[in-house]
């Protein structure tokens, strides 16, 4: 299993699929915050057909080291950047969900390797987005069913009870613990973009559960209408995790958004 290294930092990522003839071959994905690799168990296979997949585990997250906060968005996207060169890519499109589409903003305007963004969840600041109630102790499988609450719906929780059981046990071997939590926090706090995203000329798609408690629509809409060459798409019935509880629709809008490049 690859590792990088920013610095003393080792990142741990995956890699899979052999890619494609097409300009860019190969889809980065950036989780939210606190959670492993795991959340990515919805598009990983599916992408990794056309493209080559690189999954890195957010520092404080999975098999990375987690250093002692606090971090910043500039940091990780400094280690995504870093994965990105270990793993041989030049040119990569990038996923990212809350954090994640934070970091991939952040690597849109400060890499050459970024180009087409799809941002689940994610808004152009810090402000007005809660994601506290995204947090609980790995040690703790209550504590973690319980705040599936605030990413996905109800309903997907309701009827999907075997899902929500494989979800607790991968959140209890990945996701972060309290120290690492509030170091990229942190980084939500005090990211933002607002000022300068007529600055990411590079083509995004921005897609929005409809009842998302965690980022609002508003701040999705926000987003998309700032960004020069921007697209806002909500997916009904679906929390902020969209990528998770919509996998189907949010999986064919970003394929067939990155495969007008084939």
């Amino acid at each position: 299993m690859p590792y990088a290294a920013n610095g003393s930092v080792d990142l741990y990522y995956e890699v899979d699929g052999e890619g494609g003839d097409r300009e860019v071959d190969a889809v980065a994905l950036c989780g939210e915050i606190g959670y492993g690799p795991w959340q990515w168990g919805w598009q990983h296979a599916t992408v990794a057909g056309p493209y080559r997949v690189i999954v890195p585990a957010t520092r404080g997250t999975g098999d990375s080291d987690a250093p002692p906060g606090p971090y910043t968005v500039g940091r990780l996207a400094a280690d995504l950047d870093t994965v990105l060169a270990d793993a041989g890519v030049r040119s990569a499109h990038v996923v990212g969900v809350g954090l994640g589409g934070m970091v991939a903003l952040h690597a849109a305007l400060h890499s050459g390797r970024v180009r087409k963004l799809a941002l689940v969840g994610t808004p152009a600041y810090g402000g007005g987005v809660n994601p506290d109630p995204l947090w609980a102790d790995p040690a703790d499988p209550e504590a973690l069913e319980s705040s599936l609450r605030a990413a996905v719906t109800d309903e997907f929780l309701d009827y999907q009870p075997d899902i929500v059981s494989q979800i607790v046990e991968w959140r209890a071997a990945e996701d972060a613990d309290r120290e690492a939590w509030k170091a990229a926090r942190a980084a939500v706090r005090e990211f933002d973009i607002a000022d300068r995203l007529y600055e990411v000329s590079n083509e995004a798609l921005v897609i929005h559960g409809r009842e998302d408690a965690v980022c609002p629509r508003a701040k999705g809409k926000e987003l998309a209408e700032g960004l020069p060459r921007g697209e806002f798409v909500e997916v009904d019935g679906a929390g902020h995790l969209a990528n998770v509880e919509a996998s189907r629709e949010v999986n064919d809008r970003i394929l067939e958004f990155f495969d007008d490049d084939a």
